[in-house]
Formats: structure tokens, C-alpha cells, sequence
């Protein structure tokens, strides 16, 4: 792409300050999320907000759109004291967000939930036709009449832009945009955000991935604990210097292991199908996978592309009638569910740490009972919970992850996103399992926790056992990976070498290159 897209038309060619934030103090019972926190912003800039899970971006965010009031502190508006009483006033003023999580009806089509979020009574006619224009001038194209369910993440997240491209923003504020995103896809994102900042619009981009920051903004304001740390031209800087800034210190290079002859498979998929009974959910179809011992197999792609019923059909939470079709140790166990299969020496990280790897009331020495109890340190004798167990493992993942927290045993719910991500993948490594299945290892986690997570994951591989990792974050799966394979609509890739790879392949594979391929294949047995 012409990198001379992204240069800032705020810096030069538009006058003033397009937002200030001045002192800004949010206070949640004894927390001040935010502390004496100041950011501005110019019309045509594209200004990255930075820094580590609980740093308080989030909550800066939030008032800035009005899902928040601050404690203290004000904004302005092209120079003028503003009140942004709820999110209605911001896109009325001009500010419009999208969402690291959409807010999407699967059941309706584009038009019907662009219509959502504008005034009632549009012409649906009229709209669509706008969405058709507005879509294709940016470098989004979308079908009006496309049912939500149809469409790949990609699509789903040009829809929330579109929708606020429609309000004519002047301020436009995305978090974590890329994370859904195919290399391709991600690159015409930049494209379009560089049109609008020539067009005057000014952006604050919210991200955990810093050679894109690098890549892509004028400006960056970096929190912490809180506070306001420091200012940069992100351009000037280093990825790992943007790192060290974020936490405070020097953040760990991950120690890679690669190289190492793999052992003997632990894990094995043979020819497996299992069709979904869920109306939006993926079937998944053939797939064919070997992870052995003493290795890191990744499987990329765009969510939604079956990655959770691959996680699902692995840990044991579906079953299939085909017991041959999974294989743990090489032993046949497509039928067992997930205790049986922890009984074999497997471990399993889901991606949503909250529901799915622990529950928020539960305290965490409770949270490890609800994984160790099956195998693990004698957290259940008899029948019966011993909770001292459950504490002294607690401790210990508190220490060999850093996990940070209020008090010695609190409520998951208490935790930060990162540190409770540390606290579920933690609770897995400490058992020194034969075979690792994380889905999602470092989602929405800050650079020193992704660090920590990454570097067990490999430890682990060090001493014998059989990593499998999914994961929609390239950067992670280049750094870590011997082996990668994509998954697209159900079908998964050869897992090929990792320097056999590249970002363009790989994007091409999440577009579904291989499906052509087997479907070319079939075609001609066929025949």
C-alpha cells in the first residue's frame, strides 16, 4: 500500500484542536481508573491510545463517548466546554465508535442494523442505497441485503463502520480493529482510515499490536495505572520501547525453542467431521491434524471460522461417535468428554476467561478446583475439596505468572482481563500437562502479559509435551509456532513449517485458498 496515505493531514492542513481531554479523573470506589489523565487530538490525526490491561484506556474511552461522566476534569470540543451526557450526544457532536465487540443481529440484514443506530422513520430504500455508496467509496463493500449470520467477521466489522461512516463523524475511535482481520483485510483498513484523516476526520485508535501503531499513527498517548506517562511519535519509536513504556520496565524477549526434533504424536485428528447444531455456528469437515511431542502447532484464522468447535471437538465438550476420529497419546477417545481426557494428561484453555474459563463469584483457589479436580495436586480427596491444596496452587500460579490482584484469593471477577488471562492459562501450565489446547492465548492482553503467557507455552513444549495454540494474532503465532495451519469455514490446512510461511499465504488461506484447492480435488476424483 502507499504508505504516504497515512500522513497526517491534522498536523498541517487543519487548524486547531479537534478534542481535549483536561484532567481527567474517574474514580470507582477506592480506584482511580483514571488520574489527572490529558489527550489531544487534530482534525486528520491518527492518534493511538496505549497501554496495558487495566492502564485505563477503556475508561477514558467511555467518557469521551459519554457511556461514562468523569469524577473531575473536562472536554472540549473544537475549543468549546462540552457535556457528553450519553452516547447519543457524542454522535451528535460528531464522535462515533466502533467496538472491539460488535453489536450485531444475526437474524437481520446489513441494512436492518445499520438502521438501528440511526434516527427512526429512514427510508430503507434510500438507506441502502447509501450503505451501497458509502461502502464502495471507502474501500468496504457491503450488501445491503446480506443476512449478519452470512457474513465473515470482516464484513460484520465493516458494517460498524459503515454505520458510523453514515453519522459523517469527525472523530472516529476504534479498539483493537485489526484483531478480526485477514493481513489483507487489515491493510485496506489502513487505507481507509488514511482517507479519512486526509479528509479531516481525526481517529483514536486503540491497539495492542505495535508495529501497526508504528505503521499507521501520527501521535500517541501512553497510560498507566491510571496516569498519564507520555506523549511520542510512535514512528520514532521501537515496538519494544512503545512496550517497556506501556509497562513501566523492560518487557522479557520471549526465549523461542525452535528447531527441536519433534517426538512422538500426543495429539491426532483423523479425517474428523462433526456438523454444528447451532444456526450461527460452524460444521466442521475432514480435517486431519498431528501435534507431537516437544512442539507448538498454531492454527490461524478470522474468528468465527470454526475455532471453537475445533477447541470443542479437542478438549472433549462435543463428542463424536467416530472414537477413532480424536486421538490423545495414541489412544482412541473421540467419545470421552472433557474429565476423561484430563484423566489422559491434557489441559485446556477456552477463549472467554469469563463463563467459559472461570467463574466470575467463584474465587480463583475455587476457579483451580473447577480443573484440577479430575487430576492436579490433591485439590479433592475422597470426594472431598481440600482447600489448602487449592490455595497453595493458587499461590503458585500467582507467582510463576505474576498475577496481579488485591487480596491473596479474590473473586475472578476482580481481576483485570490480563491478569485473569494469566490466572486461566496458569492454572493449566502448573500441571505440566502432556498436551496443551489454548484457544486465543493472549487475547486483549497488554505486551508484558502476552510475554509471560507465551514464554510458559514454550517452556512447556521444552520439556516434552505437545502444544497446540489458536489464535487469530499472527505476530504471536510467527514468534512461537513451529508448525502453522489454517482453519476457513470449517476446513483446516496442512500445518506446514512456520518459515515456510508468510502473511500473504496465511491471508490467503483464511480466504479460503485451500477449500478451492480440495474442492478442485474432489472435482477431479470425481471425474
Amino acid at each position: 500500500m502507499n504508505e504516504s496515505a497515512l500522513s497526517p493531514a491534522g498536523s498541517e492542513n487543519a487548524a486547531g484542536t479537534l478534542l481535549e481531554a483536561r484532567h481527567i479523573v474517574k474514580i470507582f470506589g477506592e480506584l482511580r481508573a483514571n488520574d489527572d489523565v490529558t489527550l489531544k487530538l487534530k482534525p486528520g490525526e491518527i492518534h493511538a491510545l496505549l497501554g496495558e490491561n487495566g492502564a485505563g484506556k477503556s475508561t477514558l474511552v467511555k467518557i469521551i463517548y459519554g457511556s461514562l461522566q468523569p469524577t473531575s476534569g473536562e472536554l472540549y470540543w473544537k475549543g468549546e466546554p462540552v457535556t457528553v451526557a450519553n452516547p447519543a450526544a457524542a454522535r451528535d457532536l460528531g464522535i462515533g465508535m466502533v467496538f472491539q465487540h460488535f453489536s450485531l443481529f444475526d437474524a437481520l440484514t446489513v441494512t436492518e442494523n445499520i438502521a438501528l443506530a440511526l434516527p427512526p422513520g429512514l427510508d430503507m430504500a434510500d438507506l441502502a442505497a447509501r450503505i451501497q455508496t458509502v461502502s464502495a467509496d471507502y474501500g468496504l463493500p457491503l450488501r445491503p441485503d446480506a443476512l449478519v449470520a452470512d457474513l465473515s467477521v470482516g464484513e460484520r466489522q465493516r458494517i460498524e463502520i459503515v454505520r458510523c461512516l453514515l453519522q459523517e463523524p469527525r472523530l472516529l475511535i476504534m479498539d483493537e480493529p485489526t484483531a478480526v482481520l485477514t493481513p489483507q483485510e487489515a491493510d485496506q483498513l489502513f487505507v481507509t482510515l488514511g482517507r479519512l484523516a486526509r479528509e479531516g476526520c481525526g481517529v483514536l485508535y486503540i491497539s495492542h499490536r505495535l508495529e501497526e501503531v508504528k505503521r499507521i499513527c501520527h501521535d500517541a498517548t501512553i497510560l498507566r495505572h491510571g496516569k498519564l506517562v507520555a506523549r511520542v511519535d510512535p514512528q520514532q519509536e521501537t515496538a519494544a520501547s512503545l512496550a517497556n513504556l506501556m509497562v513501566g520496565s523492560e518487557v522479557a524477549a520471549v526465549k523461542t525453542a525452535k528447531g527441536r526434533a519433534p517426538g512422538e504424536p500426543l495429539l491426532e485428528l483423523v479425517n474428523f467431521s462433526m456438523a454444528t447444531d447451532d444456526p450461527f455456528g460452524m460444521s466442521l469437515k475432514n480435517i486431519n491434524l498431528t501435534v507431537r511431542a516437544g512442539e507448538i502447532v498454531a492454527v490461524a484464522g478470522v474468528a468465527g471460522n470454526g475455532q471453537g468447535e475445533l477447541f470443542a471437538a479437542i478438549s472433549g465438550e462435543s463428542v463424536t461417535a467416530d472414537v477413532s476420529a480424536v486421538r490423545l497419546s495414541g489412544e482412541a477417545c473421540g467419545g470421552e468428554n472433557i474429565t476423561m481426557r484430563r484423566r489422559r494428561n491434557a489441559a485446556f484453555v477456552p477463549e472467554e476467561r469469563i463463563g467459559h474459563g472461570a467463574v466470575p463469584n467463584f474465587t480463583l483457589s475455587e476457579n483451580v478446583v473447577l480443573t484440577h479436580h479430575a487430576i492436579g495436586e490433591g485439590v479433592v480427596r475422597n470426594g472431598l475439596i481440600n482447600r489448602l491444596a487449592a490455595h497453595a496452587v493458587n499461590a503458585k500460579i500467582t507467582e510463576m505468572f505474576d498475577v496481579r490482584k488485591g487480596t491473596p484469593d479474590p473473586e475472578a471477577r476482580a481481576l483485570s482481563g490480563g491478569n485473569l488471562q494469566k490466572f486461566v492459562v496458569g492454572r493449566e501450565v502448573v500441571l505440566q500437562p502432556k498436551i496443551l489446547v489454548v484457544n486465543q492465548p493472549t487475547w486483549g492482553v497488554d505486551a508484558g502479559a502476552a510475554a509471560i503467557i507465551r514464554q510458559a507455552l514454550i517452556d512447556l513444549v521444552r520439556g516434552g509435551s505437545a502444544v497446540l495454540v489458536i489464535s487469530q494474532d499472527l505476530d504471536e503465532i510467527f514468534e512461537i509456532a513451529d508448525r502453522i495451519a489454517v482453519i476457513s469455514r470449517g476446513e483446516l490446512s496442512e500445518a506446514d513449517p512456520a518459515e515456510d510461511m508468510s502473511l500473504e499465504r496465511i491471508g490467503l488461506l483464511m480466504a479460503g485458498a485451500h477449500e478451492k484447492a480440495n474442492q478442485v480435488g474432489e472435482t477431479a476424483t470425481t471425474a
